[in-house]
């Protein structure tokens, strides 16, 4: 009958994404979206915080500083070894090993953090966040195994927005059932062992080298990056749009961190209120993500881009408004709005901006290449979160909500900055048509003009 669920439609529908034809690659692809957004939401922005600033460990003051460290710590080294880490799955033409080594090594330190002394557990959360950030460059980089060149912005739309749904699961868990810190890292774990499992039972990659990594290759790998950053700058287009990625990503990671700061501390809500306000604009993102994920299909990722990078600009602005009507209604009403526009963004800029990066790039540089773009998102985690901080800080104590004001008005202006510098680049560039699959049809953007002219490669 119509409007009946016809799974055998959702299957086929699956199916033709992946060159492979069979709808459970691109199903257990996603479902490590899935997995990945369980250790983020429940470990990184719950857990941790809370179980290292109890008074029984370290107390807030130290708790929070040891936090921070560790973040920073995390970051910062992935940030230098990420093109590394790419070259290195580029010299064997393979990301899944390097996948199941760094999901792993997320996994078994964070999961035994709770009976642990403070510092032993701070520790191993540095460790398991610096490899969740590695194994983030290997599975991006398979959306190009899993996907045919027409359906990529479709397909990374679908798993973006089942991460969506695994930040929805844990975090009603955590809800409903008030799992208490300690629990929650065991727990996390395990979820995450669960769901990332299909992606490496089910997908094949075909090595595109006959080369293998070795240990012996360190060395060589370990200097990659000057020559990275070479190779990358003679590809049209690519430092143009890693540079604007940098200033984008200042706002975006920044927003994602300090959300529940200002919702509570800025707005007046209570951690639980902002709990179910998280989880509604996370059903926001979701259905988003699948509607960014058909425009990127439709009129390419650049264009994409550029209309999520505006719809966010409307929405920092809305923001930094609400901030001024703390407590108030029209004031929860303008934030709830600020967030409903910020939250399908994020969907958006995580459907586009990777699919744009795989248009740029060579398809025998492409590890090393994610690596670059992995080096240029953690880079500007890094300064912008501590802009903002000095920003709050400085500004705080004459000015109280009008610091959180002047704050996010910062981030719109690093978001325009992005979204100039990567309006003239082509994402016609890259790949030629001869590297798609047979029978795949190429994306539309690809037959007919773009509104910025076509360069040649340099």
């Amino acid at each position: 009958m119509y409007g009946r669920f016809d799974p055998r439609g959702w299957a086929a529908a699956l199916a033709a994404l992946t060159p492979s034809g069979r709808a459970r690659v691109p199903g257990s692809w996603a479902l490590y979206d899935f997995a990945n957004t369980i250790f983020s939401y429940a470990i990184v922005s719950t857990a941790v915080g809370i179980w290292l600033t109890d008074p029984s460990r370290l107390g807030q003051a130290d708790g929070q500083l040891a936090f921070s460290i560790a973040v920073a710590i995390s970051v910062g080294l992935n940030a230098l070894v990420s093109p590394v880490l790419g070259a290195m799955s580029d010299r064997g033409g393979r990301r899944l090993p390097f996948l199941l080594f760094f999901t792993v090594l997320t996994i078994v330190p964070s999961a035994i953090i709770g009976p642990t002394p403070a510092v032993l557990g701070a520790t191993l959360f540095a460790i398991a966040n610096f490899a969740y950030q590695a194994a983030l460059i290997y599975y991006d980089a398979t959306l190009k195994t899993v996907s045919l060149p027409a359906t990529r912005g479709r397909l990374s739309g679908i798993g973006v927005g089942v991460g969506y749904m695994g930040t929805i699961a844990i975090g009603l868990t955590l809800f409903l059932f008030d799992i208490p810190a300690e629990g929650i890292f065991l727990i996390s774990g395990v979820l995450f062992a669960v769901f990332a499992a299909p992606i490496f039972l089910i997908v094949r990659e075909k090595p595109t080298s006959d080369q293998r990594f070795r240990l012996a290759d360190v060395p060589a790998a370990l200097g990659q990056l000057p020559e990275t950053i070479r190779d990358a700058r003679e590809v049209a287009g690519l430092p143009r749009f890693l540079l604007g990625r940098f200033f984008y990503s200042d706002a975006v990671n920044t927003i994602i961190v300090v959300m529940s700061v200002i919702a509570v501390r800025a707005m007046g809500m209570t951690t639980g209120q902002f709990i179910l306000v998280s989880i509604f604009l996370t059903v926001v993102a979701i259905v988003a993500s699948f509607l960014w994920g058909r425009l990127v299909d439709r009129y390419g990722p650049k264009r994409t881009l550029l209309w999520v990078l505006a719809s966010w600009a409307v929405g920092l602005v809305i923001g930094a408004v609400a901030l001024g009507m703390p407590g108030t209604v029209p004031g929860v009403a303008l934030f709830l709005l600020a967030g409903a526009i910020v939250g399908s963004g994020l969907g958006g800029v995580q459907v586009a901006d990777r699919v744009f990066m795989i248009r740029l790039s060579p398809p025998a540089k492409l590890g090393e290449f994610f690596g670059l773009y992995g080096l240029v998102g953690k880079g500007s985690q890094v300064v912008g979160q501590t802009i903002y901080g000095i920003i709050v800080f400085l500004l705080v104590d004459s000015l109280g909500n009008g610091a959180y004001q002047v704050a996010v008005l910062t981030l719109i202006v690093t978001m325009l900055i992005g979204y100039w510098l990567i309006r003239p680049v082509s994402d016609r560039w890259g790949e030629p048509l001869g590297d798609e699959a047979p029978g795949a049809v190429a994306p539309p953007e690809r037959l007919a003009p773009m509104s910025a002219p076509l360069e040649p490669r340099s």
